[in-house]
């Protein structure tokens, strides 16, 4: 017989994912957990496949993804196997948006990093052509 999947209270799975007890009560009052699983008395508990959930959230919503666009794509992903490629869709967007900030922030990288020099080169009494 297989091992039960032991779940987890709604305090363990905030520690796992460094998360707050509150925040995963946010996100299911937002509908966007998969499913509500709770006990008898009405404690939530969390399964292996509610934390994968979970950490995929965080995942997108770390990289920018608003809460609307993580709710249409569960709301797709419940609908089953035919919205496969809508899903894709959504995914493709927010890769080539994290794509976009990343040149974004590699080019304010460089221009902080050049800031940096100037200000070391100050430091050490070197002449310096121009900077602000």
């Amino acid at each position: 017989m297989p091992a039960k999947d032991p779940s987890l209270t709604i305090q363990q799975a905030a520690d796992q994912l460094a998360v707050t007890p509150d925040t995963l009560r946010f996100y299911e009052k937002q509908g966007l957990l998969l499913r509500s699983c709770r006990t008898a008395s009405g404690h939530r508990r969390y399964q292996s496949n509610d934390m994968e959930w979970l950490r995929f959230i965080l995942c997108l919503k770390s990289t920018g993804m608003s809460l609307d666009i993580i709710r249409q794509y569960r709301d797709l992903l419940l609908q089953g196997e035919h919205t496969t490629e809508q899903r894709q869709h959504i995914l493709v967007q927010h890769q080539q948006d994290i794509r976009q900030q990343l040149t974004t922030l590699r080019t304010n990288l460089k221009r902080i990093d050049q800031k940096i020099a100037y200000y070391d080169a100050l430091s050490r009494g070197e002449s310096i052509d121009c900077g602000s």
